[in-house]
């Protein structure tokens, strides 16, 4: 019955993915960017109804921006579940505008791509980031840098908060949790660090019981002049009690 089961919720996957090609080659470019994002939201929320994944939002999503949203990094589900409760643009590392199909509904969500080897585009990135907040965007940054396994956070890299420390944009701290949907214990099916093969942690994924992606929204906070790295340190505070309330 697990195979079975995630055999038929790949299907459905595959199918949505090729659904959401279509639309974004063929309806985007006649819709304006509020009815883009409401697409991507709505193609997000069933993405993870596809893949047996319910989603349930605590505390207050921003209405609007200008705001920097900062989250823990569990899975590959990461940006799908964010952009199911609240459409925001990604900061995402350049190879992943390269990945097949991913990318191209990547770049349509309006990701903004980063060469994190290069010092110069490092700083052209803080420059657009910094852009994107003045003209009153929801920008959204892993501060990990990559996923952890989910008990424990990694160090959070404060080169990524520096466009609202520079803009002195709001910072609004995210908690990222999967839980079993029957008996509400963590899930660690949809994981992905290490070794670990992106296929391999879909299907483990798509095999495993009903989950719940829980979206934890804390209180938005001004930089204020405060310190970059302290400033860091705080929301990485923030988030890790938010990921485990």
């Amino acid at each position: 019955m697990r195979h079975l089961r995630a055999c038929w919720r790949l299907l459905r996957l595959l199918g949505h993915i090729a659904k959401g090609l279509v639309i974004v080659a063929l309806r985007f470019p006649a819709l304006s960017p509020d009815q883009q994002h409401a697409r991507v939201q709505v193609w997000s929320l069933q993405l993870l109804a596809h893949a047996g994944i319910s989603l349930r939002i605590a505390g207050q999503p921003p209405l609007t921006g200008p705001v920097m949203l900062v989250a823990n990094h569990i899975s590959w589900l990461d940006i799908p579940v964010m952009h199911a409760a609240r459409h925001c643009r990604f900061v995402s590392k350049s190879d992943v505008q390269g990945w097949p199909l991913i990318g191209t509904l990547a770049t349509a969500a309006g990701t903004l791509y980063i060469e994190r080897s290069s010092r110069r585009d490092a700083l052209r990135m803080v420059r657009s980031m910094q852009e994107a907040l003045e003209r009153g965007e929801v920008l959204a940054v892993f501060p990990e840098g990559t996923t952890g396994d989910g008990r424990e956070m990694l160090p959070f890299h404060a080169n990524l908060v520096q466009a609202a420390v520079a803009a002195n944009a709001p910072v609004q701290p995210v908690g990222l949790r999967f839980v079993d949907e029957k008996t509400g214990v963590t899930s660690f099916a949809p994981s992905y660090i290490g070794d670990e093969t992106l296929v391999g942690s879909i299907w483990r994924t798509l095999s495993a019981p009903a989950i719940e992606a829980v979206v934890h929204y804390g209180d938005p906070e001004l930089p204020a002049g405060r310190d970059r790295r302290l400033f860091t340190q705080h929301l990485q505070t923030a988030v890790d009690h938010l990921r485990r309330s």
